[in-house]
């Protein structure tokens, strides 16, 4: 493994890599990314694998490489997007999202004994509804043991998780989010409000947030980054504001993390050389609460101090 002095954004250098999703794990925090393939197959996202790293101290990281691809998913053929990981019972989740065989998109899971991996597919699709929808997953573990996972463009919908992390209630099926203007403001994208895609989904002091990229109004805009709060893990959602304006590259995709005392959101933007729609690359920027539990809108920076 190597590691290398990232400390300034971008993260990482070598590779182009987007939609982050932190996770601590321990006195570690693990980053997981997509990435931008070089060279583009009909001038689209070309993406085949997803990608982890970790630190200790946000400066020094290590690169655990190729953790899991297309390949490790015979019913998959393209797309590897945007995926979030969790820990459960001293196992490893991967949730992604994956281009079918047979036509459509759908979330796979891969599971690990290790947070770096390699992860193994279930064999099967988690979510599968036939349609663009099952997109960006983000998954939650609530104090009381109910496993949550959001997904979505252009509506928000949640599923149950069950205990075993890689099945879902279906009595309950797949819940719908009213997608509102009260809850995501008014906006550009398909539902008439600004919620796009990339949720990402936490809860901090008593408050569930919900982050994600979005759509203000008007013709052709980028993502930025908006935020919703509720006081419950399923609503109603209460629009917060924008965390992060948006810049030159058309998305963005939100990683909230709490890391030894700081608080560090992850997006990603087109500034590496070579750098495009469809090349990105993962920043970080450190960011406080207020007291109320809001976010101010969060600047892009030039990257983040160590800690211990």
């Amino acid at each position: 493994m190597n590691e290398a002095n990232f400390h300034k954004n971008p993260i990482i250098k070598n590779i182009y890599t987007a939609d982050p999703a932190p996770m601590v794990y321990g006195d570690t925090l693990y980053l997981y990314t997509t990435h931008d393939e070089d060279k583009l197959v009909n001038n689209f996202y070309t993406m085949l694998d997803w990608r982890c790293y970790s630190t200790k101290d946000m400066v020094n990281w290590t690169d655990h490489g190729k953790i899991f691809s297309l390949d490790d998913i015979s019913w998959a053929d393209d797309r590897a997007w945007a995926p979030q990981a969790i820990e459960r019972n001293g196992k490893f989740y991967l949730y992604c999202p994956v281009h079918k065989k047979n036509g459509g998109m759908a979330i796979a899971v891969g599971v690990s004994d290790n947070p770096a991996g390699p992860f193994k597919d279930l064999g099967h699709p988690l979510v599968d509804e036939g349609d663009w929808n099952d997109i960006d997953p983000t998954v939650f573990i609530d104090d009381d043991g109910q496993a949550y996972l959001y997904f979505g463009n252009p509506e928000l919908r949640y599923v149950l998780l069950n205990e075993d992390m890689i099945s879902y209630d279906k009595k309950v099926g797949v819940k719908k989010i009213p997608m509102t203007q009260e809850a995501f403001s008014k906006g550009s994208h398909n539902t008439g409000t600004s919620y796009g895609e990339g949720p990402w989904f936490y809860k901090r002091e008593g408050l569930y947030y919900m982050v994600y990229a979005a759509f203000a109004e008007g013709e052709k805009r980028n993502e930025h980054l908006a935020y919703s709060t509720s006081k419950s893990p399923t609503g109603p959602w209460v629009y917060g504001g924008v965390l992060m304006e948006e810049g030159p590259c058309f998305t963005n995709h939100p990683g909230i993390a709490d890391f030894k005392g700081h608080s560090y959101l992850f997006y990603h933007t087109d500034e590496l050389p070579g750098g495009s729609l469809f090349h990105r690359s993962v920043c970080v920027a450190e960011f406080k609460y207020n007291k109320d539990g809001s976010i101010n809108t969060i600047d892009k920076c030039d990257g983040v101090s160590a800690v211990k």
